[in-house]
């Protein structure tokens, strides 16, 4: 050790070589080994230690690659949990929504049957008549001669008009095409309710009269071998029985074109 020069102190001196000597220093051992270094040092260490626990806890846990297979049976499902949510909103009905009620279809009327033009000299009325005593007749399968028949009769009768009676006010509330006053006789045949023919109100209904007819033609005997004049008259028992034959002609005429 060097002793001191006459113009320095001994201890700063010896401080001075002593601090010389330390790698550190004197001051800097002091500045690490501080109290406020020591604090700021561990709380510094703390910190990082937070922020790599919270990276570690941001970071995804599963990093393993995805495979197309499953990526596609992902979007499968998510398709198929759409598709029933949009059908089960589709099938609850609408809470303001009512049910239209089904239109009830229209009866179609059947159509009316086409009208026959006359022949033989007759208006279309007598015609029409005509057409409702041949069909009548087939309603009840009778021949064709049993219908020329019936028609001869209704030309004598009430030359082929529905005739209500003046005798008879209740037949004038039916529809009807002119009057008679031949007894209580009303309709195209003059059958009269007092002998038992039927109501007034069925007679006046030229079906119901031609039905009447041909059931009382029908039980004579042999009557299809009769002449026309016999069978009608057989039927009719009328007080001029041979008037009924000089209409065959016609009654033919008309019947045939209403069959055709």
């Amino acid at each position: 050790m060097d002793p001191p020069s006459a113009n320095q102190p001994p201890g700063r001196h010896r401080a001075t070589r002593a601090a010389d000597s330390d790698p550190l220093g004197l001051r800097r051992r002091r500045l690490l080994t501080s109290r406020p270094l020591r604090l700021g040092v561990a709380t510094a260490f703390v910190g990082a230690l937070g922020f790599v626990a919270y990276t570690e806890a941001q970071r995804p846990t599963d990093t393993a690659p995805v495979s197309p297979a499953a990526i596609a049976e992902r979007d499968a499902a998510a398709d198929q949990a759409a598709s029933r949510s949009f059908d089960r909103a589709a099938a609850t009905p609408s809470p303001t929504a009512s049910p239209t009620p089904a239109a009830t279809p229209t009866p179609k009327k059947p159509p009316a049957p086409a009208r026959v033009a006359p022949v033989a000299g007759l208006t279309q009325a007598q015609m029409d008549n005509a057409r409702a005593i041949v069909q009548a007749g087939a309603k009840e399968k009778v021949p064709r001669f049993g219908l020329i028949v019936a028609v001869a009769t209704a030309m004598q009768e009430s030359n082929l008009y529905n005739l209500a009676s003046g005798v008879v006010p209740e037949s004038q509330n039916y529809p009807n095409q002119g009057m008679g006053y031949d007894h209580d006789s009303v309709g195209l045949f003059q059958q009269r309710s007092s002998t038992g023919w039927g109501a007034v109100r069925d007679l006046m209904r030229p079906a119901f009269a031609a039905q009447q007819f041909y059931r009382e033609l029908l039980k004579v005997p042999g009557w299809e071998q009769l002449s026309l004049t016999v069978a009608a008259q057989r039927v009719q028992k009328s007080a001029f029985p041979d008037a009924y034959a000089k209409h065959e002609p016609r009654a033919t005429a008309v019947v045939d074109a209403l069959l055709t």
